[in-house]
């Protein structure tokens, strides 16, 4: 059993526990080997702001590697797991997530993609480098699915060398040992419901379910795991650069009382000195902008500053966004 330090057991009770839902087998499912495909991820991010992503061309050796690893590092003891930390902002962390009062039944490593990795350095860099390149040709897709000009307006974001990406391994043990049955651990917060304030989010998990996502109006479903595909989440950034078109998906992970969960995100971020503000190209007639532009620094920090389940575009909006 992966035991994590404090906050303790007892703090969990913060932890909001969550009605248990089924799996839900709408979600989108792309495959840009498809001659359709660019119009159904279109239709994906303004119904769901999220999908799943299949023929991916990511090599399974690759992905296997790098999950091997992490579970590896995952096993040490907490001792020498804290050697890697604490988050700030990169490193190990547990239980605390961000520096506002936001805690979940997870272990994680944080990177920042150009830094040197803290301990699995070439498979790490091996599995990025394929993850980054589907997400540029994802967002070219997007592009060609929007009709807009140059397709890489989305794209060269993250290929600049100045790209603010991060990477994050999630570490969610069984909800195991004295005192946590109290704590109704089949729906236990691992990860408490948010949007990712980036462009867009890479996901891919091994076969433990625990990932939903929000429908509004307080409906969640659940997503089935997957561990040979790859899950897509339209970031804050996106939403705005699309005017509203594209959603940010709200999401959360609830951990598991019988098998540990294991995920790898990439956040794909622009260059901090980007403005951000919606596309011209996408501006229809006397339509109004509804948000205010900002930098991208101006954002991850008001981002940072906030707690997880906060509107983080709120302050940023001219207009309530439909």
């Amino acid at each position: 059993m992966v035991v994590l330090s404090n906050p303790g057991i007892e703090q969990l009770s913060s932890l909001r526990n969550c009605k248990p839902t089924t799996l839900f087998s709408g979600i989108p499912i792309i495959d840009p080997s498809k001659s359709d495909s660019k119009h159904l991820l279109v239709k994906a991010c303004e119904d769901f702001g999220f999908f799943k992503v299949v023929n991916h061309g990511i090599p399974m050796e690759s992905i296997s590697r790098l999950e091997s690893e992490a579970l590896s590092f995952f096993s040490l003891p907490l001792s020498e797991k804290q050697k890697a930390g604490p988050p700030n902002p990169f490193g190990y962390g547990n239980k605390i997530i961000g520096p506002n009062g936001d805690v979940g039944w997870v272990e994680y490593l944080l990177f920042t993609i150009n830094q040197e990795s803290i301990s699995q350095r070439s498979a790490l860099n091996d599995y990025i480098s394929g993850v980054k390149k589907m997400a540029c040709e994802i967002l070219e897709m997007m592009a060609d699915g929007l009709r807009i000009q140059p397709r890489n307006v989305f794209s060269k974001l993250l290929m600049d060398e100045q790209s603010d990406s991060v990477f994050r391994l999630n570490h969610y043990p069984p909800c195991t040992g004295p005192g946590i049955h109290t704590l109704n651990s089949n729906n236990m917060i691992g990860f408490g419901e948010h949007t990712d304030p980036q462009i867009i989010s890479v996901l891919r998990s091994n076969n433990t379910s625990g990932l939903q996502i929000s429908l509004g109006d307080s409906k969640w479903i659940s997503v089935p795991p997957d561990q040979n595909s790859f899950f897509i989440n339209v970031g804050d950034s996106l939403q705005v650069m699309t005017n509203g078109r594209f959603k940010s998906v709200r999401h959360r992970v609830l951990a598991n009382s019988m098998k540990s969960r294991v995920s790898m995100i990439y956040f794909g971020g622009p260059p901090l000195r980007e403005k951000i503000a919606p596309l011209a190209p996408l501006m229809k007639g006397e339509e109004e902008s509804l948000y205010k532009e900002f930098t991208w620094f101006e954002y991850k920090t008001s981002a940072y500053n906030s707690r997880l389940a906060d509107n983080r575009l709120l302050l940023f909006q001219k207009i309530a966004a439909s």
